[in-house]
């Protein structure tokens, strides 16, 4: 159908009502929706939504009788563009003659947007005299924008042309000023984004590399020059022809991506969130199994914002030059081959790259050397693009590529500044194969908040903050070890390689070590250091597995993970790289519990190294003095020695075992206090216990009774991440409980009180189970994992056979769900003597160590029983049968977790 059909040209003006208005509106979207399905130019589609609306915005103004009057109506923001995706706003300035507007002609406006409001337009509409607009654009340079850029409609033109007249550069905002006001925008904007561009759920606007900073450079180069189109640009020199045709080619892909994601969730936000992703991809004609449509999406959408950042960084740069006349005048010559302008680093021949393509390694060197550089001139930059998309080869295959490479990741600040804009301006993916694989992929999780190349180059910082004197502060043992390695940039190259198979089929640890193993050979590192960066890459969570996974204070683990580590340089490596590993997956991740947990495995595993491990530690030796340093902290506060002996003879040896002197002193005070007062004892430590807050329990063990802790902690709002589950020879339970706030916090003093009382509430009626009811978040309902449970081999001490099952669980996380596994325990008479409770995105993977009620292991046939009850128990709904929309934040309620 002709879009001239739907016209409401077509309507007289007696049938210009409002149902018709609608119907001819939604009708007209109906046939917009059709043609973007056929592939129809995305550009002639932007403009004709905002022709359409100019025709029925005209016509209803005449149905008004506003052609009779002293008024204009006038597009301004996107609108004024020319520019209207299907549920854009319509930003409309209504400007009056005079001082100030009649009454009777306010009202009949009112009643005119009204209408527009009822047809289901988003109108953002201002009504102003000309002096009104310019006052208000002189302190807004948004408001300032929208002036510049406005377009008459309909109404009295010569209103318009004395705004237009108002609104000159001599009289309203200088160019000068107005260059500097929206690179200022542009920077407060980008830092709302953390600087980055790769966030796995985009605004298509203002992200960095969005949609904004493409009407920045029109927006200044419209002030400055007149130039009212992009291709304008190419005729004042700032771009040539093909880096127009890159950045009208960026332009129209966000805008295909914005039109289909309007049309996909039915109104105007820009924002490409989780649950809206996998259609939007369809709609726009990704294919693939699985996710496949999506990361393909996305990988291109990052790869646009990426040139568009260039793009824009470059012009805003020659910008500066041509308006400000910020020509460097401090030129100096650092090299040979380049000079500095200031503080940017600027090629002195024009063809050097393209003549020589070693010189890009040299000019990163340079910046390696003068850490003042803050950045690349325009010529340089410009000229380093047309080199990068013109080498016939990759860098690395060049020897003295190679050897600059090297030099760059053993210099002091190598994998900073360097190394920052290698990755921003596309050279690492010129020089490594692999990486130029990952550029813009991104996982479809809740867990990873970067695409790889991204979470890579931040690891790779972080990695350098640790040689920083500040870290201590942030990273103490990091900052202590790091700064003590012979070769950090063995952990560089670990660090490059840890995730660049990601995204290939296969483990992408095993395929990342095998190119490891042959860059380190092809870059002449010797057999030990190149089987030493394999072994970090094929390895790189095994820490972060072992310490937030499994149990620590077993010695069988400790002795494990030792025997794979092997010595303490691989200890040393395999630390700093899974602290910075963690950091840099995203912003929430890293608290005190998991620094504490993996400082804790570290140095149990040093100790197990230096002292052999043929060697293993005699456990009844630290029992005993664990028992010491208790009775002499019990003495200083005058607790009677008999007394102390008598509730000690009722605790089992795994107690003193896993407990610290200060533990077991203020678990033992307490329960001496409380005497034989037969409710619950409850105690919440003031002090954070190894990162988390401490919930110790001590009463009368009965049925169910991790499942009610869990669910009366459920209730407050509080995440379990480590439970120690215990009993004495008289059947008294010795729980302790290592809990965080949802921000990954200890428990806030003020609800201590309120806790605690609901803890011993809860445990007066161990039987009653409440479930939170909350559903699962918009994220979540984008997942479906299934459950997964996996029986661990275990031998205890001496290769003997292992008192206890130890069972991972894999499932989705939902609100409740550690209190309906503690309940399907109990279901099948288990008793449940450890766990570690870990969320990654939206699964969780749980350890738990479990006996029958007779303290034997689960035979085979009772491990099925239990497996097929945990499946069936916890197996989720398919995404999007469940709930309303639920949170918006991505947490369930549960617990944040590594």
């Amino acid at each position: 159908m002709d879009a001239s059909l739907l016209s409401p040209h077509l309507l007289p003006d007696d049938q210009l009502t409002r149902e018709n208005c609608k119907e001819y509106l939604s009708r007209f979207l109906a046939w917009l929706h059709a043609r973007f399905d056929a592939g129809d130019n995305i550009i002639e589609l932007v403009a004709t939504r905002s022709e359409y609306m100019d025709e029925l915005l005209t016509r209803l103004w005449q149905k008004f009788g506003f052609d009779k009057t002293p008024l204009t109506l006038i597009a301004v923001g996107g609108y004024g563009r020319g520019e209207l995706h299907p549920h854009s706003d319509i930003d409309l300035l209504i400007l009056y003659e005079g001082d100030e507007l009649d009454e009777v002609l306010g009202l009949r406006i009112g009643e005119f947007i009204t209408l527009l409001w009822d047809l289901k337009l988003e109108v953002g509409q201002s009504v102003r005299n000309v002096s009104e607009c310019i006052e208000q654009g002189r302190a807004d340079i948004t408001v300032a924008t929208n002036l510049i850029e406005a377009r008459y409609i309909t109404g009295r033109l010569a209103g318009f042309e004395q705004l237009q007249a108002a609104t000159q550069p001599q009289h309203f905002w200088p160019s000068e000023e107005f260059f500097r006001a929206k690179r200022e925008e542009q920077s407060l904007r980008h830092q709302q984004f953390l600087g980055t561009a790769y966030k796995l759920e985009p605004d298509l606007k203002s992200n960095p590399g969005g949609l904004r900073d493409i009407q920045t450079l029109a927006w200044v180069a419209r002030r400055h020059f007149g130039a009212t189109t992009l291709f304008e640009m190419t005729s004042h020199g700032f771009l040539n022809r093909a880096e127009y045709r890159e950045l009208l080619d960026c332009q129209n892909f966000l805008w295909k991506v914005r039109f289909a994601l309007h049309m996909a969730i039915n109104k105007g936000d820009n924002r490409l969130l989780f649950d809206r992703q996998r259609t939007v991809a369809q709609m726009l004609g990704f294919e693939g199994e699985g996710n496949g449509p999506v990361e393909q999406m996305m990988k291109r959408f990052y790869q646009t914002v990426r040139r568009v950042a260039e793009l824009n960084e470059m012009l805003l740069q020659l910008f500066d030059e041509a308006i400000l006349g910020n020509t460097a005048m401090d030129v100096r010559r650092i090299s040979d081959e380049f000079q500095l302008r200031g503080r940017l680093i600027d090629a002195v021949d024009s063809e050097l790259f393209g003549r020589d393509p070693a010189a890009i390694l040299r000019l990163f060197y340079q910046i390696a050397q003068h850490p003042e550089i803050v950045g690349i001139h325009s010529a340089t930059l410009r000229q380093l693009r047309e080199a990068r998309r013109t080498l016939s080869c990759w860098l690395q295959d060049l020897p003295e590529c190679r050897r600059l490479f090297m030099a760059l990741l053993r210099h002091p600040g190598g994998i900073g500044q360097p190394l920052t804009l290698m990755h921003k301006y596309g050279i690492l993916a010129a020089y490594l194969p692999q990486w130029n694989l990952i550029v813009g992929q991104m996982q479809f999780d809740m867990f990873h908040a970067y695409t790889v190349d991204e979470h890579t180059h931040r690891l790779l910082q972080n990695i350098h903050r640790f040689a920083n004197p500040a870290s201590r502060q942030t990273h103490p043992l990091c900052h202590e070890v790091f700064t003590q390695l012979r070769k950090p940039e063995l952990l560089s190259i670990a660090a490059l390689f840890h995730d660049i198979a990601k995204g290939r089929r296969g483990d992408h640890s095993e395929l990342g070590a095998v190119d490891a193993l042959e860059f380190c050979q092809l870059h002449g590192l010797d057999r030990y250091e190149s089987r030493l960066v394999a072994w970090l890459v094929r390895h790189h969570l095994l820490m972060s597995v072992t310490a937030q996974r499994r149990d620590i204070y077993d010695p069988e683990v400790v002795s494990d993970f030792a025997q794979k580590v092997r010595d303490e340089l691989h200890l040393d490596l395999l630390y700093c790289l899974t602290v910075a590993d963690i950091c840099a997956t995203n912003d929430t991740l890293w608290n005190d519990w998991k620094g504490t947990l993996l400082r804790e495995l570290y140095f149990a595993t040093q100790k197990a190294l230096r002292q052999g491990l043929e060697n293993p530690p005699d456990m009844r030796l630290k029992i005993r003095e664990n028992q010491r340093q208790a009775r002499q902290i019990l003495a200083q506060r005058e607790v009677s020695e008999e007394a102390v002996n008598a509730l000690w003879s009722d605790f089992k040896a795994d107690y003193f075992l896993r407990h610290s002197p200060e533990q077991i002193a203020w678990h033992s005070r307490k329960i001496l206090k409380h005497g034989d007062n037969p409710a619950p004892l409850v105690l919440i430590g003031k002090q954070p216990t190894r990162g988390g807050s401490e919930v110790f329990i001590y009463c009368r063990d009965t049925p169910n009774l991790f499942a009610t802790v869990a669910s009366a902690l459920d209730q407050k709002n509080l995440n379990i991440h480590d439970a120690q589950i215990m009993s004495s020879h008289s059947g008294y339970v010795l729980d302790t409980f290592i809990v965080l706030e949802p921000t990954g916090d200890p428990i806030s003093p003020n609800r201590t009180a309120t806790i605690k009382k609901a803890l011993e509430k809860a445990l007066q009626e161990p039987g009653k189970l409440v479930l939170r009811s909350k559903p699962l978040s918009r994220r979540h309902r984008q997942f479906s994992v299934p459950t997964r449970v996996v029986f661990l081999p275990h031998k205890g001490p001496n290769q003997r056979e292992a008192r206890h099952t130890l069972l991972e669980l894999t499932a989705l996380d939902t609100p409740g769900l550690l209190a309906r596994i503690g309940a399907v325990f109990q279901q099948c008479g288990l008793s449940l003597h450890a766990a570690k409770i870990t969320t990654i995105g939206e699964r969780v993977e749980d350890f738990f160590s479990l006996t029958t009620l007779a303290g034997e292991p689960l035979t085979l046939a009772e491990q099925q029983a239990l497996e097929e009850r945990l499946v069936n128990q916890l197996n989720p709904q398919p995404p999007g049968e469940e709930g309303d929309e639920g949170s918006d934040n991505g947490l369930s309620g549960r617990r944040i977790s590594f």
